[in-house]
């Protein structure tokens, strides 16, 4: 009888969390690098990390430091398991590319990456979870995304306001953004190779000529980049735990 082996793109994809963590955030106006800030009794990265081990169908979790980070040694979540610790690049992209590099054994073609920031450690599993059952069938991926909701001005260089942007195909693209792991690869060498501005994964995917989804994320996802930050996450942090602690 002629062997039965089963079409891997049949297997279930197995999901794997990029975290890009060897930023400086010099907008924060701090000694040490925003990620390692403390919200309540932990750093930023460590609330990120903890919401994102308990989301079910994660095999692991790829953390990407600056090569002279002396705090992320220090962190007990450090040791967990699932969590991998790979060296970072001057810019997310490079950081994000020596990740893919380090998993390139480990995962399938069609497995999928969750790429999320170091500085939202307020994302809800409720919301990661929409986005992976959203998104399980389609070849490409997508983003967690916010219609944007205020009145847009596009300006000179000057700061004169030019024009009013019509604002309703606009999206405030937020993280995880969830793609298939060959095609994230290809994308980012193509984008890195062609010295393109990747602000973000979709971004290297969107120059590729793709179209990811968008998937509406929460207004609570927010990310910690200046100082006020703190107190809002702090905030939502606290009534997250009074409500339902990271299931809502």
């Amino acid at each position: 009888m002629p062997s039965q082996t089963q079409d891997p793109l049949l297997t279930p994809a197995c999901y794997w969390v990029i975290v890009p963590a060897a930023g400086l955030g010099t907008r924060m106006g701090s000694s040490i690098p925003k990620q390692y800030l403390i919200l309540g009794s932990k750093s930023i990265l460590e609330h990120t990390l903890d919401r994102l081990l308990k989301i079910p169908s994660v095999v692991g979790v790829v953390v990407a430091v600056s090569e002279a980070d002396n705090h992320w040694p220090n962190l007990a979540i450090s040791q967990h398991p699932l969590i991998h610790t790979v060296v970072g690049g001057l810019e997310r992209a490079n950081s994000v590319s020596n990740v893919l590099n380090f998993l390139q054994n480990k995962v399938r073609a069609h497995d999928w990456i969750l790429v999320h920031d170091a500085a939202r450690p307020c994302v809800s599993l409720a919301n990661i979870q929409m986005l992976c059952a959203s998104l399980v069938d389609d070849p490409v991926g997508g983003i967690l995304a916010l219609p944007v909701g205020d009145t847009i001005k596009q300006v000179d260089d000057h700061q004169g306001i030019v024009s009013t942007v019509d604002r309703r195909k606009l999206w405030q693209a937020q993280t995880p953004q969830l793609f298939r792991y060959a095609l994230l690869v290809d994308c980012l060498a193509h984008a890195l190779l062609q010295k393109a501005n990747i602000t973000d994964e979709s971004s290297a995917i969107e120059l590729c000529g793709y179209s990811p989804k968008v998937i509406e994320g929460r207004s609570d996802n927010i990310k910690i980049t200046r100082p006020d930050d703190l107190l809002l996450a702090t905030f939502i942090l606290r009534q997250q735990e009074k409500n339902s602690p990271f299931q809502e």
